[in-house]
C-alpha cells in the first residue's frame, strides 16, 4: 500500500526591498592640501619658475583629459590652501592622477590635510518603487533570476538616459563648495528604518528645492558608502558663493534634512586654471578659465 505525501508548497517572497536602486558614473577624488609657503619663499625665481612650468603643463593636460577632468581650487580658511578635484572613469585612473601629482616637484611643497573618495551617484527612488511594485504585482520572487533581469534592464535604460549627469565636465564656475554628509542612524530617528515609499516622498520634496536654483548653481552628488568616512559627498559650483548659503539653508528646512541629515566639514574655494598657477603661488588672485 503506497503512501501519498502532500506536496509542500514553497512560498514566493515578493516583499519590496528597502534599498533604492542607483546608477554610478565618474569616480571622484578630492585632495585638500596645505602649501608650505615658508619653504617656497626660500627658492629663487628660476627655481620657482621651473617648478610652476612643470606643474602647469601637467595639470593643464589633466584639465583637458577626455575621460574625466581635474580642477584646482584655492581654498578659503584654515582647512587647507589648495583643493584638487579629479573625475575619472575608474579608481585605477584616480590612483594614476594622484601619482601624477605626487611625481611633480611641486608636491614637495604640498602637505595633505584631507581627502575624499567617492563616485558620482544618482538615486532612483521613483523608478525603484515603480519597478518593485510592478514585479511584486506580477508575483515575481524578490532577487530571483527574472527579478534580477528586470532590474538590470531598468538600470541599463537609466544609465543611458542619465549619461550626461553621470559623466559630466567639471563645471566652469568661479566658486566651488564641497561637503560630506550622512543620513542619521542609530538615534531616535533612523533614516534606514523609514519605508522606501516615505523616503522617496521626502527625497522628491528635497529635490524640488534644488531645482529652483537651476541656472544659479550646479550640484553633483557622489556616493561614498564603503569608500570613505561619510555616506555622500556634495559638490556645488556657482559664480556667486552666496547661493551656496541660500540653497543649503533652504534645504535645511526640508524634512529629510531637518530630521535626518548630518554634515561634515565644508570646503569653499576659488577656481584656479592651470595656466594661472604661477600667479596663485605669487600671491595673486587668478581670474578666468
Amino acid at each position: 500500500m503506497s503512501t501519498t505525501h502532500p506536496v509542500r508548497q514553497h512560498s514566493v517572497s515578493t516583499e519590496i526591498p528597502a534599498v533604492p536602486l542607483t546608477v554610478e558614473g565618474y569616480s571622484v577624488l578630492h585632495q585638500m592640501m596645505r602649501f608650505r609657503w615658508d619653504t617656497w619663499r626660500a627658492l629663487d625665481a628660476n627655481q620657482k619658475s621651473d617648478i610652476v612650468q612643470e606643474a602647469s603643463e601637467a595639470f593643464g593636460r589633466m584639465e583637458q583629459n577626455g575621460t574625466g577632468q581635474s580642477a584646482l581650487f584655492s581654498l578659503l580658511g584654515h582647512k587647507g590652501d589648495l583643493m584638487f578635484v579629479h573625475f575619472r572613469e575608474s579608481f585605477d585612473e584616480l590612483n594614476q592622477a594622484e601619482l601624477q601629482l605626487a611625481r611633480l616637484r611641486l608636491n614637495d611643497y604640498l602637505e595633505p590635510t584631507s581627502s575624499y573618495l567617492s563616485i558620482i551617484e544618482l538615486g532612483l527612488y521613483e523608478s525603484t518603487t515603480k519597478i518593485y511594485r510592478e514585479l511584486a504585482e506580477r508575483g515575481i520572487a524578490t532577487h530571483s533570476e527574472e527579478w534580477n533581469r528586470s532590474i538590470e534592464e531598468t538600470l541599463v535604460r537609466q544609465r543611458e538616459a542619465m549619461r550626461p549627469r553621470l559623466f559630466p565636465e567639471i563645471p566652469k564656475h568661479r566658486y566651488a563648495c564641497f561637503y560630506p554628509m550622512d543620513r542619521r542612524r542609530g538615534e531616535e530617528k533612523n533614516w534606514y528604518t523609514v519605508p522606501i515609499e516615505e523616503r522617496a516622498r521626502q527625497m522628491n520634496e528635497h529635490g524640488l528645492v534644488g531645482r529652483r536654483y537651476a541656472g544659479q548653481v550646479k550640484q553633483i552628488i557622489t556616493g561614498s558608502i564603503g569608500f570613505d568616512d561619510w555616506e555622500w559627498g556634495v559638490d556645488l559650483f556657482s559664480d556667486d558663493p552666496v547661493v551656496f548659503k541660500k540653497l543649503i539653508y533652504e534645504m535645511r528646512f526640508d524634512e529629510v534634512s531637518a530630521v535626518y541629515a548630518l554634515f561634515g566639514h565644508f570646503y569653499v574655494g576659488l577656481r584656479c586654471p592651470a595656466a594661472a598657477l604661477g600667479k596663485l603661488l605669487n600671491g595673486e588672485l587668478p581670474s578666468g578659465l
